[in-house]
């Protein structure tokens, strides 16, 4: 059989080997230019909305002659900006909250996805923590902030614990909701092929949960930066959200600014890496390769 097989493989023409290599190389050229096409759309539609926005808020600071304290211009807030950054105080209060959404995400993310494995695998512990779990997100962070800032200090740590407990809900609430879709077809063939406990976990429950649980650590990510902000508002003497007080204090409006965009650049930043090991861990998705 294994001849018969060589010898139908010999009998192949070479220009059809050829030819194949040629149109993979072809497809592999389309779909790079395809990227490069949709990157550079996207790329567009971003710059001019951004032009569309900085024109309308020179128009209104310009129509209203609203005073600089109360909405300064985008060259005001440009010139704020150059100065900070110059003088290094943006780079270091920045350092500061990116360090503090980070170590949050992690601790919070670690935290989450743990327990929520516990949860969906014994339904009798989830009945036994779910008033408590529901009842921390019943209250805003902004009133628990106070108390842990009078509990842990006004130092990093506090700032990190606010972070935590801003993204473990809804890490945790994909992790039990991904690993329960599971299908069950699926389960059964895992237990048919006799599979042990960590070939479930990696081979079945780990890529069926992983879209699910993604998207959580896309709210996640974003709401790491909201965490550490109402923590260092709330107080700190570093940090971005220091520099908002700072501003707010001095009547200096453009440091405002410039710190509230530092913030939303921040946020999209962490998405768009939560995006992107999204489209790298979810490549066999079908609808990622035709889009």
């Amino acid at each position: 059989m294994r001849e018969d097989r060589c010898v139908l493989w010999m009998m192949i023409p070479a220009p059809y080997f050829k030819t194949g290599a040629f149109l993979m190389k072809t497809d592999r050229k389309k779909e790079r230019s395809f990227q490069t096409t949709g990157l550079l759309s996207r790329l567009t539609y971003l710059m001019v909305s951004l032009a569309i926005g900085l024109l309308i808020w020179q128009v209104a600071t310009s129509l209203f002659g609203l005073p600089t304290f109360i909405l300064p211009g985008p060259g005001l807030v440009w010139r704020r900006f150059l100065q900070s950054l110059v003088s290094g105080q943006l780079q270091r209060h920045t350092l500061t909250t990116l360090f503090e959404v980070l170590a949050g995400l992690f601790i919070g993310g670690f935290a989450a996805t743990s327990l929520g494995y516990l949860l969906a695998k014994s339904a009798s512990l989830e009945k036994l923590l779910s008033p408590y779990l529901i009842a921390s997100q019943s209250l805003p962070v902004v009133a628990i902030a106070p108390l842990l800032v009078i509990w842990f200090g006004p130092g990093l740590f506090s700032k990190i614990l606010v972070c935590s407990l801003t993204v473990f809900f809804p890490i945790l609430i994909n992790t039990v909701v991904g690993l329960r879709e599971v299908p069950q077809d699926l389960r059964d063939l895992m237990r048919t092929l006799k599979a042990s406990s960590p070939q479930n976990f990696w081979k079945l429950e780990v890529p069926a949960a992983l879209p699910i649980y993604l998207g959580g650590l896309r709210v996640g990510a974003t709401l790491s930066v909201i965490g550490a902000v109402v923590g260092e508002l709330v107080g700190s003497d570093r940090g971005l959200g220091f520099l908002i007080n700072v501003g707010r204090g001095q009547y200096d409006t453009a440091l405002v600014f410039v710190a509230i965009f530092t913030l939303v650049v921040l946020a999209m930043v962490l998405y768009g890496l939560v995006l992107l090991i999204e489209k790298q861990l979810l490549s066999w998705q079908s609808w990622r390769q035709e889009a």
